[in-house]
């Protein structure tokens, strides 16, 4: 398993259950939608009033598990960040090409856009003669 299986992967896959947590309430998990760049980064919208939204903004440290099916799936952990300008524009364009329906939420007050850069991601087989593949920060940078 490579960078680029791993990538191709997780491009694969449209949902992820994303889990957060907050100093001031209890740990949030809720399914989102996703979009995988090039850059393995992932990308998905949600409301800005949401406790996922808030949670994310308070502590950005974020963990995704992708891929339930087939007993096999990837768990990720990175740093989410709410991305401007230019680099807003590309990840919107890659997410867009995931859900075109995208582009109309865009204009619904208080949408917003979230990316995370994987530092670690766990790749776990449980079929037959499957296995697990960790990897670290400088495994996932391309």
């Amino acid at each position: 398993m490579t960078r680029a299986d791993l990538l191709l992967f997780l491009q694969q896959h449209r949902l992820a259950v994303l889990a957060t947590v907050s100093e001031s309430g209890p740990p949030e998990s809720a399914v989102v939608g996703i979009a995988v760049t090039e850059r393995l980064e992932i990308v998905f919208d949600t409301l800005a009033n949401t406790r996922k939204c808030s949670n994310l903004r308070r502590n950005p440290h974020i963990s995704l598990v992708i891929g339930w099916d087939k007993e096999i799936t990837v768990q990720c952990e990175g740093v989410a960040d709410e991305p401007k300008d230019g680099d807003l524009l590309r990840l919107k364009n890659d997410y867009f090409a995931v859900y075109p329906d995208g582009v109309q939420r865009q204009s619904w007050p208080g949408i917003t856009y979230f990316r995370v850069r994987v530092s670690w991601a766990r790749y776990s087989d449980f079929n037959p003669g499957g296995g697990i593949v960790e990897f670290k920060e400088t495994d996932l940078s391309g």
